[in-house]
């Protein structure tokens, strides 16, 4: 028997119990016994209840379905951007996601309302932004509380917002200004954060790219810029370890791999890179880069901090000068990408971990500026439609839900993975 806990906001539902029965286990296989009489028992105290709202019923159970028997999907999510002409409405978006891929995680470049909305009800976990240019005045503790009051009070918890992020990249835009305001303004909006209640909800952090390591081969020898390590990178570890926040990173193997080392960005076998400080073998390059990250927190004493990749991904198209720009490489990385941060085999230097990912990106962008790759590092065209499979579309689920006689079918098309012949569901009432 599985057992969760079901959000207090879903009405009068206290818990959540799903009941699964094998080919030898307490029933016969499906062919031989009716869905109605399992349920059967069930009719008296249901038809006593107060119905609940099926779409909110059908999202929570789909849910922790998907999340509990599809491998490796609890810690990948993609980065919504939406720098386009063409993309479908914000609740279009939101209901494919849920009803369509494994997907249950979503950052976004900005805290843009209609998306916000969009996502209400879904359990999809969501991170915002808060813009480079609104730093310095995130310092000033009215604007914070300002910012906490337009931007999340009126979604939360209806939207599950997660994580707020202060800038992107912040520290590689050479900035002396936003620089030098970074950390003050995640502490001013943790601190706003705190007075609204939701610190224990919602995280502050903020992504970097790796311009931040002055140093980052071999692995172990990986050390922040100078000048930023101590002055800015310093306290800002300190401020995500007091409020147990992730240091989140943006390594792009596609940015650092040559014809030569093609192979060892994607992932692919090839002789692998020795790391002769440690004698450790390093088979695939977002491995090193991620330990190059570790071994300059390490040097700052921050080793026990959690990583996030916040962004990474391939484009299915690029200029003919580029390595490795197609939809069939695109497909290898981002499915090997997947594969390993969900494996549990961790790095070289940071075994037996898995990573929180998010790919880039969600869709194609048409309107973003740069060389052609830049505009083509979507998972699925503006339509909808997949560049290519990685693995993220849902087994076909099909649900009816009957909320007179309680009866709750589910069907998988591919069953034999989740490897049980029938499901039904019973609530526990307060």
């Amino acid at each position: 028997m599985l057992h969760v806990a079901v959000p207090n906001p879903i009405h009068k539902v206290k818990h959540l119990k799903l009941l699964f029965f094998s080919h030898g286990g307490l029933v016969p296989p499906l062919h031989q016994r009716s869905p109605s009489s399992l349920t059967h028992q069930k009719l008296a105290m249901a038809k006593q209840f107060i119905p609940l709202s099926s779409s909110i019923l059908v999202a929570v159970i789909s849910l922790f379905l998907v999340s509990t028997f599809v491998p490796g999907v609890g810690s990948i999510g993609v980065n919504y951007g939406t720098v386009a002409n063409n993309l479908p409405p914000p609740p279009q978006v939101a209901h494919f996601l849920l009803e369509s891929t494994v997907i249950n995680r979503v950052k976004l470049y900005d805290a843009n309302p209609d998306i916000l909305k969009a996502f209400a009800h879904t359990g999809i976990a969501v991170t915002v932004t808060v813009p480079n240019d609104q730093i310095p005045r995130l310092t000033k503790l009215n604007f914070a509380r300002q910012w906490v009051e337009d931007n999340v009070q009126p979604y939360t918890p209806a939207t599950n917002i997660v994580r707020i992020l202060v800038g992107n990249e912040v520290i590689t835009t050479a900035d002396k200004m936003l620089i030098g305001n970074l950390v003050p303004a995640m502490q001013t909006l943790h601190t706003a954060l705190v007075a609204a209640s939701l610190d224990r909800r919602i995280q502050v952090s903020t992504p970097h790219s790796l311009g931040v390591l002055s140093n980052s081969s071999p692995p172990s020898s990986g050390k922040f810029r100078l000048g930023y390590d101590i002055h800015v990178l310093k306290p800002l570890l300190s401020f995500l370890r007091a409020t147990k926040s992730p240091f989140m990173i943006n390594p792009y193997p596609f940015f650092g791999c040559s014809p030569d080392t093609l192979d060892y960005a994607l992932f692919r076998p090839n002789a692998g890179v020795l790391d002769e400080n440690t004698g450790l073998l390093y088979t695939n390059m977002l491995d090193a880069q991620l330990d190059a990250v570790f071994s300059a927190m390490k040097v700052l004493g921050f080793d026990d901090l959690e990583i996030v990749i916040a962004e990474t991904g391939w484009p299915s198209m690029g200029d003919s000068t580029q390595v490795g720009v197609d939809a069939n490489v695109a497909s290898e990385y981002n499915g090997n990408l997947k594969r390993h941060v969900s494996s549990g085999a961790g790095t070289p230097l940071m075994p037996n971990r898995t990573f929180e990912t998010y790919i880039f990106a969600l869709f194609n962008e048409d309107l973003k500026p740069g060389p052609i790759s830049e505009r083509n590092f979507g998972l699925f065209q503006p339509d909808m439609t997949p560049v290519y499979d990685i693995g993220i579309l849902r087994p076909t689920v099909t649900s009816t839900t009957h909320l007179l006689n309680f009866n709750v079918t589910y069907q998988y098309t591919h069953i034999d993975m989740l490897q049980y012949q029938y499901c039904y569901t019973q609530f526990s009432f307060p």
